[in-house]
């Protein structure tokens, strides 16, 4: 590989190209409002840089040598690539433009969410890809925002990371559910679960989602110190609410999470005895695509999705 000068400038690039266009070293000296003397001193440690005269005496002026015409198209597309990194950024034309968007959300969130996600982005971006990822314990989701394999990941977090960018989405109040014709069910009005009911029931509990944190809701509780009976974890937060049906199970999660099911199964929903917090659930993003104008407009559809499903 040839050794390239430590400093070799844009400048240089621009003079040697419009050297060779041309074909006069006067001509180059008015376009470039420079004096003369200034464009001679270019183009000789030019001919030093390559080794080659690179502008040679014709029947009628300068003329290129063979090397010279063969550096016109490199000079040309430096000039041109290099003038793009500093090209404005322009909005994102979706209905125009496509891109690939990768996103990653839990299996917990509000089940026409998502799905109301791809509706949105596939009627205003049509030409776009949209690649969803899963969120357990085993996914570093933060290496891969840094890393750009991931553009933007949704879930709910009691203290998200700091040197994420952040944006809340919808906040879900929290209710328990079990099958409603449990002993338990028909016995107890919605509003009369007691806290010793509560902890003590047989309770279905998601898996660790992310590394050392269970959620928040037995985050919550521990630090009331408080316990609840888990007697069933569950990778597959989307079949808990089936498996209620079948069993003395109690789930906590969501009310809005919760209201499809309760339309679509036998299930009892109770008021919880215990003031949790609201889930709220956000999305992150990372500072290397913060500035983007399609991820710009990507976040923007999200939380277009999240504010049309607020429970009422």
């Amino acid at each position: 590989m040839a050794n390239l000068p430590d400093h070799l400038d844009l400048h240089l690039i621009r003079i040697l190209y419009l050297l060779l266009c041309e074909r006069n070293v006067s001509r180059v000296a008015v376009k470039l409002n420079q004096p003369q003397p200034s464009i001679s001193a270019s183009l000789r440690k030019l001919r030093e840089l390559t080794g080659d005269q690179l502008l040679v005496r014709g029947g009628r002026g300068m003329v290129p040598t063979l090397h010279g015409e063969s550096l016109m198209k490199p000079a040309k597309r430096i000039l041109d690539e290099t003038e793009l990194l500093f090209v404005r950024k322009v909005p994102f034309v979706s209905q125009q433009e496509g891109r690939t968007f990768h996103i990653a959300a839990p299996d917990y969130l509000d089940i026409q969410f998502l799905p109301t996600v791809v509706a949105r982005l596939r009627r205003e971006s049509p030409k776009s890809r949209i690649v969803i990822h899963g969120l357990g314990a085993e996914v570093d989701y933060i290496r891969l925002l840094s890393d750009g394999d991931l553009d933007l990941v949704i879930a709910n977090w009691d203290e998200p990371p700091q040197h994420l960018h952040l944006s809340k989405l919808f906040e879900d109040p929290i209710v328990c559910s079990m099958r409603a014709d449990s002993p338990y069910a028909k016995r107890t009005g919605a509003d009369k679960m007691t806290v010793e009911d509560y902890l003590s029931l047989p309770h279905v509990a998601p898996s660790q989602m992310l590394p050392g944190y269970h959620g928040v809701i037995d985050a919550f509780l521990e630090r009331q110190n408080l316990h609840r009976n888990v007697v069933v974890e569950s990778a597959y937060f989307g079949l808990m609410p089936h498996m209620l049906t079948q069993t003395d199970l109690v789930l906590t999660t969501g009310k809005q999470y919760m209201r499809f099911y309760e339309r679509n199964l036998p299930l009892k929903t109770f008021t919880v005895p215990i003031k949790f917090p609201p889930m709220r659930f956000y999305q992150l993003w990372h500072e290397r695509v913060h500035q983007a104008p399609e991820h710009k407009w990507l976040r923007d559809q999200i939380s277009a999705a999240a504010k049309s499903l607020i429970v009422k």
